[in-house]
Order: C-alpha cells, then sequence, then structure tokens
C-alpha cells in the first residue's frame, strides 16, 4: 500500500472510530404526536464544529463559540483546522499567512492573489510585496464568525482568479451582547499566555436604545515577546504588540424592518522596531532591518432591503473600502550590501480597494422547477502606491455576476454560476527602452512612462448535489476561474497581455443522520475531492502549469449525553511544470494532516476537550528551513460558564498548546513553530 493510501485509509479509520464510539447537533422540538399531543423536547448531542452537508460547496463555518474557545492569536490559528487549510508562520500577524489548497500564502511575495479575503464584505490584503508577509493584520475578537470557502466553485459573487478559496469574516454586532433588547451591555476579557509573556485584552461595549438601533465599539490589544520553540530556543522576529479596533453601527425601518443600514470599521495598527526587513525570517540577513509601520483598515456602509412576503426582493447595496499601508525606514548599517537594498528596504508601500457591491436574491418558480437567483454587479478599485520592486498604479474593474441554485426535484439541487470582470489597469514605469545600467556605480536616470493594459474574463461552473432518502447524498462540480493582470506585473509586458487560467473538477459525498447508533445521537460526514490545473502562470518564477489534488474529510459524531468527535483530514498531491517540460512537485504541497478532537460537555456549564494534530511526513521535500519530517501535536482545552450565581455571565478558558512541547517547522513555514504554551482567559459581561 502506498503511503498516500495508508494515509486515506487512516482517515477513513478515524470516521469509522468517531461513529462506533459513540453534528452538529441542536435542540429541537419534538414533533406532535398522533393525537396533536406535545411529547416534549428532545436534547442532541453537539459537537464543536457543524459539518456542512447540506451544500456541494466547501465551506467551513467557524461560529463564536468556537472563535472564543481556540483562544488564537491571529485569524491564521483559528482556521489552521479546516481542512485544505495550511499556514505560512501563523502564530504572528507578520511573515505569515493562509494557504489554501496549495494556494494563497508564500515565503517570497506573501500572496499569490489565489486566496480572497473578505471582511464585512471589504476585499482586505494587497498585492506581492517582495519579502514582506501580507497576513491578515487584525484580531480575531473583533469576529462573531469566519467562513472559508476552499476551491472556485463559490467564488462567483466575491471575485475572479480565486483557485485557492474565500475566507469571510463577519464582525461582531451589538445584538450578540443585547440579546435584540433595548439596554447597554460591556464584555470584558483578559488572557495571558505563558509562550512568552502573552497578554491579551478584549473590551466589547454594546448599547442598544431602541430595538432598531444599535451601536458597538471594541478595543482589542494582544502582544508577546519572542517565542520559543519545542527545543526551547528563541524563535526570533515572532515577537509583537497589536492594537485594534471596531466601532458598529445598525439601524432598522421601515415596515416589519424591512430596511437596514449599517457601517463597520476596523483597523489595526503595528509598530516593529528594528527588525528584520524580511518578514519571514528569523534573523537579520542581507536585506538588514527597518523600522515598519503598518495600518490594515476596513470600512463597509451597507444598505439592504427585504420585505415582508415579497420572494423577488432580498436587496442589498455595500460600499466597502480596505487600506493596508506598510512604511519601512531602512537603517544604516544594518547590512554591507546597503547601496544595493536601500532602495527596497527604504520604501513606503500602499494598497487601496474601493468596491461597490449591489445585489439581489429572488425566488421564483417555474413551473416544478425553484430557483433561488443571486444577482448583481461591482465597481472595484485598486490603487497601489510606487515603490521600488513594486510599481504603483489604478486596476479599474467593473464585473457582473449571477448564480442560480435550480431544485430541480426535492432531492436534486443544480447551482450554475458566472462571473463577467473586465480590468483596465494604468500606471507610470521606467522607460523600458532605456539602455541598461553600468555594472557598476549608481544607474543613471531614467524616465518615466504611462502605461494602459485591458483585459476582461468570462468565468463560471456548476455544482449539482442528489440527496437520497436516509441522508446520503453525492455531489460534484466543475469550474474555470482567471486570475487577470494585476498592478504588480506593470513592467513585464507578456505578464500584461495574459491571464492565469484555472479548472477545478470536484466529486464528493455527504452523510447527515440523527438517531443512527443512539437515541438522539447525531452523525455528520464529508469526503470532497478536488482536481485543480492551474495554466499560463504569471505568479512564480520558472512555472507555466500547475496540476494539484486532494482530498478533504469532515466528520462529526456527538451523542445527548454530552460526548462528541470531530474530525478533519487534508491529502494533497501536485505537480508543478517548468517552461521547458520538467515536473517537479508543486513547491507549495503542503503536509498531508488529521486532526481528531474528543470532548464531553458537562451541560452548557463545563467543555472539555482534546486535540491531536499528525502531520505525516513529505516525501523528498525538505525546503531550506524545514526537513519535511511528521509530527505530532496535541492541545488541551477547557471551557467552565457557571450559569447561575456570582459569576453568572463569566467564562473561563483553559488552553494547553503542544502539549508535549514538540519541536517542529511545518514545511511550508520559513520559522519552527512554538513550543508549549499555557493559555487562560476570562471573560465577563456586566450590566
Amino acid at each position: 500500500m502506498t503511503r498516500r493510501g495508508a494515509r486515506f485509509l487512516a482517515g477513513v479509520s478515524g470516521l469509522a472510530l468517531a461513529a462506533a464510539l459513540a453534528s452538529p447537533a441542536m435542540a429541537q422540538d419534538a414533533e406532535p404526536d398522533g393525537d396533536g399531543e406535545f411529547i416534549g423536547t428532545i436534547t442532541l448531542g453537539e459537537s464543536k464544529r457543524e459539518v456542512q452537508t447540506d451544500t456541494a460547496t466547501p465551506v467551513t463555518v467557524i461560529d463564536q463559540e468556537e472563535i472564543d474557545d481556540r483562544q488564537a492569536s491571529t485569524i491564521a490559528e483559528l482556521i489552521d483546522s479546516v481542512p485544505g487549510v495550511t499556514l505560512v508562520n501563523g502564530s504572528t500577524p507578520s511573515g505569515s499567512g493562509i494557504n489554501i489548497r496549495g494556494f494563497g500564502a508564500n515565503s517570497i511575495f506573501g500572496t499569490d492573489q489565489k486566496v480572497a479575503i473578505l471582511i464585512d464584505g471589504a476585499t482586505s490584503g494587497s498585492e506581492e510585496l517582495y519579502r514582506i508577509g501580507t497576513q491578515l493584520f487584525t484580531d480575531p475578537y473583533l469576529y462573531r464568525s469566519v467562513e472559508v470557502q476552499r476551491g472556485t466553485v463559490g467564488s462567483f459573487e466575491y471575485g475572479s482568479g480565486i483557485v485557492g478559496g474565500v475566507v469571510r469574516l463577519e464582525t461582531i454586532d451589538a445584538s450578540d451582547l443585547t440579546g435584540g433588547e433595548p439596554g447597554f451591555k460591556w464584555a470584558q476579557t483578559l488572557g495571558a499566555y505563558s509562550n512568552q509573556d502573552g497578554f491579551t485584552s478584549s473590551s466589547t461595549l454594546a448599547w442598544q436604545p431602541t430595538e432598531n438601533l444599535e451601536f458597538l465599539a471594541n478595543y482589542s490589544y494582544r502582544e508577546q515577546s519572542n517565542q520559543e520553540d519545542g527545543n526551547g530556543d528563541e524563535i526570533g522576529n515572532s515577537a509583537f504588540e497589536l492594537p485594534s479596533f471596531l466601532v458598529k453601527g445598525r439601524y432598522t425601518f421601515g415596515e416589519g424592518g424591512a430596511h437596514a443600514l449599517e457601517a463597520s470599521y476596523t483597523e489595526t495598527d503595528v509598530a516593529e522596531r528594528d527588525v528584520p526587513y524580511d518578514t519571514f525570517i528569523t534573523a537579520t540577513n542581507i536585506f538588514g532591518n527597518v523600522d515598519r509601520d503598518i495600518v490594515s483598515q476596513t470600512a463597509a456602509l451597507t444598505y439592504t432591503f427585504n420585505p415582508f412576503a415579497n420572494d423577488l426582493i432580498d436587496f442589498e447595496a455595500a460600499l466597502t473600502y480596505a487600506n493596508q499601508e506598510i512604511d519601512s525606514t531602512f537603517i544604516e548599517g544594518s547590512t554591507p550590501l546597503a547601496l544595493f537594498v536601500r532602495p527596497l528596504a527604504n520604501a513606503d508601500q500602499q494598497f487601496e480597494t474601493t468596491k461597490l457591491t449591489v445585489k439581489n436574491a429572488s425566488f421564483v418558480e417555474t413551473g416544478p422547477v425553484a430557483h433561488n437567483l443571486r444577482y448583481g454587479f461591482e465597481l472595484i478599485e485598486r490603487d497601489r502606491l510606487d515603490a521600488r520592486a513594486a510599481p504603483g498604479g489604478t486596476d479599474e474593474r467593473y464585473a457582473l455576476f449571477l448564480v442560480d441554485e435550480i431544485e430541480i426535484t426535492p432531492n436534486l439541487t443544480l447551482t450554475p454560476g458566472l462571473r463577467y470582470e473586465s480590468s483596465s489597469i494604468e500606471g507610470v514605469i521606467p522607460d523600458p527602452d532605456a539602455p541598461p545600467a553600468p555594472p557598476f556605480g549608481p544607474p543613471p536616470p531614467v524616465a518615466d512612462v504611462a502605461v494602459s493594459y485591458d483585459n476582461d474574463a468570462l468565468i463560471g461552473g456548476v455544482s449539482a448535489r442528489y440527496q437520497f432518502d436516509g441522508g446520503f447524498a453525492l455531489f460534484g462540480s466543475y469550474a474555470y476561474t482567471e486570475s487577470l493582470p494585476i498592478i504588480d506585473d506593470l513592467e513585464t509586458p507578456f505578464f500584461m497581455e495574459r491571464s492565469e487560467k484555472a479548472i477545478t473538477w470536484e466529486a464528493g459525498a455527504s452523510f447527515d443522520r440523527i438517531g443512527l447508533f443512539a437515541e438522539q445521537d447525531a452523525l455528520a460526514l464529508k469526503l470532497n475531492y478536488y482536481d485543480t490545473k492551474l495554466d499560463d502562470v504569471t505568479s512564480y518564477a520558472g512555472v507555466d502549469e500547475v496540476k494539484i489534488d486532494g482530498l478533504e474529510i469532515e466528520g462529526s459524531y456527538a451523542l445527548a449525553s454530552g460526548f462528541y468527535i470531530d474530525l478533519n483530514a487534508t491529502f494533497t498531491t501536485g505537480d508543478e511544470i517548468a517552461p521547458d517540460g520538467a515536473v517537479t512537485d508543486w513547491r507549495n504541497i503542503p503536509q498531508d494532516s488529521i486532526r481528531t478532537t474528543l470532548g464531553q460537555r458537562f451541560g452548557p456549564m463545563l467543555d472539555l476537550s482534546a486535540e491531536w494534530v499528525r502531520v505525516f511526513e513529505a516525501e523528498d521535500r525538505a525546503t531550506t528551513f524545514s526537513d519535511g519530517d511528521g509530527f505530532d501535536v496535541v492541545n488541551l482545552r477547557a471551557t467552565f460558564a457557571p450559569q447561575e450565581g456570582v459569576f453568572e455571565g463569566t467564562e473561563l478558558r483553559v488552553g494547553v498548546e503542544n502539549v508535549f512541547d514538540e519541536a517542529y517547522t511545518p514545511l511550508l513555514s520559513t520559522r519552527p513553530a512554538p513550543g508549549r504554551n499555557f493559555k487562560v482567559t476570562i471573560s465577563r459581561v456586566f450590566f
């Protein structure tokens, strides 16, 4: 048996074990009996995370409870348990990133534009920045839910060129604290981490003067010193201070609250002093050191109109803005190559995205067929400040999209989607016809010339899902997308006149049943296989084509007694093909992994869980920073939430990450992972 076959068998065996031992479950009212008499409330077992078995889209949702329980320091750490998601140095906001299905973050440019990140609908992040990570500079405490869509098929509402997936974050609402009733609430969270001197605080004020008006303000602060790995060695360049804040308001009006107006603003500021310019490494190298200031901002103004008993109108118009500024000041004497490095390191970067999204959802019946239509348009403007190794310019786009969820029969659903996107990029670059610079001495001044490029793409796909009786379902999809040229490539005409093209096929099965092995138990399983081919590659040097395929497994099982098991697994292979036809392993393939959580709830007051992560050896894929060895990590978590008495409204969380102090460096990372880390947080809602 091959190693990949053995790993797949291990994943399936884990699912079988989950089923044998004992999904997401819920509490629901029982139906009346034959005489119309109510027979009581049935309480089902509740797992840590719901498996989305009712859709063909590979999607995972992390809710508020799991956000709190994970005690994550970054958004990346929050979603690393999702199948297909792999982190690049995920424990810090700088020099790290999110990789989904082998695309997204990398250690050279920080991102390849194949993963979209949206905060309240605002498209966040920057284009390629040399040796500067483009992780989300934000705090997990600002958010009420995170949704991760993997692959292309569910992405046509959000953009073009999305091969890895979409990460959608929704900020917290005042009504999450007030319960939708007029009043004032204050929530305070304090936390401490042992590795090294970590501290976090989050203060939230929620005010609801009337039932249809609410306001929220949150200030979160997080810091840590340079951490230690499993060997007790310091992990250089891992210290940070991260202050963040959120302000948000919502007003509903009209008959039945059909109209709503919502505004939100988030900001995170990071100040780094005398740190390596290359954010991915642990110590100063040839690029020297810099003082770096980072500002990350998002703003959203959204109007919705959803009149009661009108199936044709569910309207939304959203104006969003995202801004990321990275200002660096080169520290003289930090490298002997200052003459060559100074222009790169002593530069200011800024990337802004302004977007207007207008869309509507309609439910239409045409005979026996029902249509859930989502359609709209987007106007997008991206502005990038000119800097060394990062040409500036403006990218103006407009897009039209349509997604139709067609219920052909009660069991068969077909969902086609289309998106047309047009781009016009303008900028100023050094004259490409100027004579080359001499081998020694400063280069002569070169005149600038204006350039512009127009490109467009029609992308789309279709998914199908058939639901059998008994909880079993089969699904599959086809999706095609194009990555239009980006501002960063303005100085390379060949790249500006072609687009990267990706085709993804997917197939899978799901099973969801209540009362399968025991009364009131709940089992949910979902297996998804995908095959992706990316052609005309411009995001990576020396690569013309990428082929990647993988298997993702999600499972959960829960008993009414409170016992639960969650399982997530990823198995991936891939090749990259050079222009000369040479074939090698795709450089961004993550290591195969299985993650299993065993837990026990003792009512709503106490939740205990143990998480085991098995990462398999990556055969013959050692890198400069990682030997590709396999490793095992165990994490323990406990949540204590008294339901009455003086401590009602207080929640105490205790966690131990990397219990056995394992020393390891994941394959895509450039820094060792942190060693054992004790975490304690206490939260309280006042008034």
